[in-house]
């Protein structure tokens, strides 16, 4: 698309746009009287306003039914997982037997790194980003410490190569041909929360199983944003939450993906609790754990509802719209946040700011982050004095995710036009 600098352009493309009603699903946040630029969708996204609707429903079915609730409620609690899973699925590109709806993201890493990270002497080495999300980092070096090994000797981290702010895709496969003999598994962000690089999942995958290493990935700022084929790639397992592009609620229930070769496997090393049982046999209480089929014999607890009612909101509305439809809109949002950073710099005749997130649209989903030369925090304080929120990350990188879902171009236009106001 040939983009022009206006905002009559930007209002066209709004008029234009299949998915412009879905705004008018979510609450947007109010300051001084309007409503706000929101860029931070791939921290926490915006509340559904049916969040409430299925989460009071769910109160008033635990009020008036209690135990019963679990049977007899508008949405029974015991099989509440079944109304998700299958656009869970479509999502993350997977079969439904091998999606789970359950814990949280670090609780999931470690649960599936208990079954996927089973070192020996000559195999324990872990592939992931030297800057991936932290408690990644804690959770692959507390898993290596567990089997008695060291984290600096036994975690491969990749780097940017010097100067550079992302890491190159043939850095990874070199990482493991290098380490293929000694490697256990490779589990990266498949993308990564600062820079917004987007992975070559399949790719990475297959090289991994090159040399009989396991691949997993962290799709907290994957799921919802890009696109994912996990079954048709092989992937080994995965795990997301659901309060970024998701929607879900500020702590919101997170997931999981085994590629069913795994799932079918009822010896699977695993961590085991009761709501993992075969719901068969569940109720029988048999004192030997048999693993629920597929990705649910991972689970170990019941479901929180409350937290799942806050979901069903969300995949209801990306069932909807339809991931097809969202991404197109995504690269569209996100191609012409880039062409106006671009201009910031090309109208003043010098590099003002430093987009480092990849240019080509398959390397990222809608997030951009980029470098602002002078005072960016001091700008990223300005911009947030205008209701323009963006996400800062430390030392020197702002965050803008435009959501297809209720981002608008006018929201980026009006974004960057104070932006620039503000740059020195």
């Amino acid at each position: 698309m040939h983009y022009q600098n206006t905002k009559d352009f930007a209002v066209q493309l709004d008029a234009a746009d299949p998915l412009k009603g879905f705004r008018n699903r979510y609450h947007i946040p109010i300051l001084n009287g309007r409503e706000v630029n929101y860029f931070c969708g791939n921290s926490l996204g915006l509340q559904p306003k049916s969040a409430k609707q299925y989460i009071d429903q769910d109160l008033k079915d635990w009020a008036e039914l209690a135990i019963e609730g679990h049977f007899q409620a508008a949405n029974p609690w015991y099989s509440y997982h079944e109304k998700l899973v299958g656009t869970m699925a479509k999502i993350i590109g997977a079969r439904d037997s091998e999606v789970a709806i359950m814990n949280s993201l670090t609780v999931n890493l470690h649960l599936l790194m208990i079954s996927f990270y089973r070192p020996d002497q000559r195999r324990n080495k872990i592939i992931c980003e030297a800057q991936a999300f932290p408690s990644d980092l804690y959770a692959i070096d507390s898993q290596v410490k567990l089997h008695g090994f060291d984290p600096e000797e036994s975690v491969i981290k990749l780097k940017p190569r010097e100067g550079e702010q992302t890491v190159r895709h043939e850095d990874v496969i070199n990482a493991i041909n290098l380490h293929g003999d000694s490697l256990s598994l490779v589990m990266l962000g498949a993308v990564n929360y600062y820079s917004g690089q987007f992975f070559d999942l399949p790719a990475i995958t297959a090289a991994a199983h090159t040399h009989g290493a396991f691949a997993g990935f962290d799709l907290a700022h994957a799921v919802g944003n890009v696109h994912t084929q996990l079954h048709t790639w092989d992937v080994d397992f995965a795990c997301w939450c659901t309060y970024k592009y998701l929607n879900s609620g500020p702590g919101g229930v997170g997931g999981i993906f085994v590629h069913e070769r795994h799932a079918k496997k009822a010896d699977y090393p695993r961590l085991s609790g009761w709501f993992g049982n075969d719901p068969k046999t569940r109720f029988t209480m048999p004192e030997k754990f048999i693993p629920a089929p597929g990705a649910y014999g991972w689970q170990i607890s019941n479901e929180p509802v409350l937290a799942m009612a806050a979901h069903r909101a969300s995949l209801e509305i990306f069932e909807e719209a339809g991931m097809d439809r969202l991404l197109e809109k995504s690269k569209l949002l996100t191609g012409y946040l880039e062409y106006l950073l671009n201009e910031i710099n090309n109208d003043s005749g010098e590099k003002k700011l430093n987009i480092i997130t990849p240019s080509d649209s398959n390397q990222r989903g809608c997030q951009l982050s980029i470098v602002i030369k002078n005072n960016g925090k001091e700008v990223h304080h300005k911009l947030m004095e205008h209701g323009i929120l963006a996400d800062w990350r430390g030392p020197d990188v702002i965050r803008f995710a435009p959501v297809p879902l209720y981002n608008t171009f006018l929201d980026i236009w009006e974004g960057i036009d104070v932006l620039k106001s503000e740059l020195v």
